[in-house]
């Protein structure tokens, strides 16, 4: 497998091609139109986009693939361009497939539980079209509002939700997706049991548009619940906290939202959202039950219980669903809130068994502290992920050199306690140092040779989760 082409520039009859297949007016190419498009959502990472290509539908998505692959042109697929590991940044003299008009909510089936959509549909979009079914799509990271599915699937998303409901993954039940030559592929069914041959769609979920461009997802829809409650309860500590979402899970109750807040993040937020968040406290927590009306009362209940029981400060339970969606509107806005704190924000994303989360939250705060960095940290404890936020400048080279050394001691540390490098946001650029860290035994070279296997010619995001060279095959 070899290396994609070093020049910046796109051949003017390769430009013609795009142009024939999708319209002149879908294809980008001055260099004020070309701006948005080459950074993402991470902090830090950017490269100049050479061409923007913007199909509408999966037949353009083959046709552009199959001239790229014709001129050894690499492509790097994008959705809305909020992913926060670097996955859709540009790369050298490649094309920018941008897929946000493939944007059609196709069939939304009760008898089967199931949604089709294109790629381009907005995460938000796709459970507000199951709410007057009486039906709900769980799956809610926190850029829902404007991610698009394709996005979600190719970095396997997470959520507030993951502890109850699970990630993307979890209900995928098919796709289409145009591979490398340009050939279209569709993988998985409408069956709630299908084992034929390899779980191809597996392998695609998560690949971050390495393997192929995902352009159609089928996805599994679940009843809607009938109930839901709200806690907040404010700790001295984060150990107290971090014990109660310890003791909520052992005593077997799965609350669909476990999130942690600490006290810088807590001021953050309330200065921004003005929700009545506690500004003092060292750790909030935010609690979120829902399903039958009998058990919904009785684990909210029980949790307000053990977290007393931890020495809470205050539980306080939201008076109706307008003050528990501001609850939780409040944690959803952290990243926005913390942002406007110094110019750049470093959101990063690590996981740990969630007996080890204490230990995770104190190393991030030591390191913090020993770097002269200025940290916040908030996550989802209830599935060990949590979200250390180093707030800095990407023009002051002398601390990004400490910001760089803190987050490998932490990445180091995350895999010492049995975690992994990341839960939610994808390896991308950001992470790709550290992966082999963590895959410390055949299976990255495994890695390579699925790449090598499904994309010969490395022209699918070269570069991003692992180099091309040496040569996986």
């Amino acid at each position: 497998m070899k290396s994609p082409p070093k020049s910046d520039q796109i051949d003017a009859a390769v430009i013609e091609s795009l142009s024939e297949i999708v319209g002149a007016e879908n294809v980008l190419t001055s260099p004020e139109d070309l701006i948005p498009y080459g950074f993402d959502g991470t902090a830090a990472l950017k490269a100049k986009a050479s061409c923007v290509v913007l199909p509408r539908n999966t037949e353009a998505v083959a046709q552009v693939v199959k001239l790229a692959a014709s001129r050894g042109v690499p492509i790097v697929t994008r959705g809305s361009g909020t992913g926060l590991s670097g996955g859709s940044v540009p790369v050298v003299g490649g094309i920018v497939l941008c897929l946000v008009h493939l944007n059609k909510i196709l069939e939304l089936d009760t008898a089967n539980l199931t949604v089709l959509c294109e790629t381009g549909v907005i995460t938000k979009a796709i459970d507000d079209a199951a709410t007057p079914h009486g039906l709900f799509y769980p799956p809610d990271p926190g850029s829902m509002k404007i991610s698009t599915i394709g996005g979600n699937v190719a970095n396997n998303s997470g959520g507030l939700r993951g502890l109850k409901y699970g990630v993307t993954r979890d209900y995928v039940m098919g796709m289409e997706v145009v591979l490398a030559n340009g050939e279209v592929a569709w993988l998985g069914s409408k069956c709630v049991k299908d084992v034929a041959g390899y779980s191809l769609k597996d392998l695609f979920i998560g690949s971050e548009g390495t393997l192929g461009i995902i352009t159609k997802v089928l996805l599994k829809l679940v009843p809607r619940p009938v109930a839901r409650r709200t806690l907040l309860a404010s700790f001295d500590s984060m150990a107290s906290a971090a014990k109660t979402v310890s003791d909520i899970i052992e005593k077997q109750i799965i609350p669909c939202t476990l999130e942690f807040l600490d006290k810088k993040t807590c001021a953050s937020v309330e200065d921004y959202a003005k929700v009545g968040l506690p500004t003092e406290a060292a750790a909030v927590v935010l609690m979120e039950t829902d399903g039958p009306v009998s058990v919904v009362e009785d684990e909210v209940a029980a949790m307000a219980a053990i977290a007393r029981e931890n020495g809470a400060i205050e539980v306080e339970q939201a008076q109706d669903d307008a003050h528990a969606t501001r609850l939780a509107s409040a944690r959803r806005t952290a990243f926005s809130a913390l942002a406007r704190i110094r110019p750049t924000t470093i959101l990063e994303d690590v996981t740990v068994p969630r007996s080890r989360l204490v230990e995770i939250v104190e190393f991030v705060e030591e390191v913090g502290v020993r770097h002269n960095l200025e940290v916040a940290t908030f996550g989802h404890f209830g599935d060990g992920n949590v979200h250390p936020t180093i707030l800095t400048d990407e023009t002051d080279h002398e601390e990004m050199e400490r910001v760089e050394e803190a987050l490998a001691e932490i990445f180091t540390k995350t895999i010492e306690l049995g975690g992994t490098i990341t839960g939610e946001h994808g390896v991308g650029l950001a992470k790709k140092p550290f992966l082999h860290e963590q895959f410390a035994d055949e299976s990255y070279p495994l890695l390579k040779q699925i790449k090598g296997a499904i994309d010969p010619a490395g022209l699918l995001n070269p570069g991003k989760i692992f180099d091309l060279e040496p040569s996986a095959s």
